[in-house]
């Protein structure tokens, strides 16, 4: 019977020792990369994400390709997501890819350039209120929240400090 409670209590204490309490700390700095570096060669054909919007209205899914934007928001939580502002006001959500690595919340106001995928979608309106929980809205703000968004979404694989 000892065993068994020294063997859960060991577990617990383990899985406390992993788990992500916050994002991580760090001021995201010109040249800092978050997940894999991103290639300079990658810096140079990165494009807006206007530019990829206009890209997913003719091919709903791009699998490889570099983006170039400034850093409008961290989740708060962990620092497992990001939206960057685009010139045509739309919204530009970014995860990571596999949830492999997460980013401090100083990489907002930052342009960096983002290595991934990218595709066209619908956010359901209980993603869209988890998300705001996240980012901490006032509550009548996540109520207000009501339809479906179809939006880009990025899925990044590395994400490199530029500006």
């Amino acid at each position: 019977m000892k065993n068994i409670l020294f063997a859960f209590v060991l577990i617990g204490l383990s899985v406390s020792a992993f788990a992500q309490s916050g994002p991580p700390a760090g001021d995201a700095k010109v040249g800092e990369f978050y997940g894999q570096d991103v290639s300079a060669k990658a810096i140079k054909k990165a494009i807006s994400t206007d530019e990829l919007n206009k890209e997913l209205k003719s091919t709903p899914k791009i699998s490889k390709t570099s983006v170039k934007g400034k850093v409008t928001g961290v989740c708060p939580k962990k620092g497992c997501w990001v939206s960057l502002a685009t010139d045509s006001g739309e919204t530009f959500f970014v995860k990571m890819k596999d949830y492999a690595f997460f980013v401090p919340t100083a990489l907002e106001g930052k342009t960096v350039v983002l290595e991934g995928s990218a595709e066209s979608k619908t956010t359901s309106v209980k993603e869209l209120q988890h998300y705001a929980e996240d980012a901490k809205k006032p509550q009548a703000e996540i109520d207000a929240i009501t339809e479906p968004k179809t939006e880009t979404r990025f899925l990044a694989s590395a994400i490199k400090v530029v500006e």
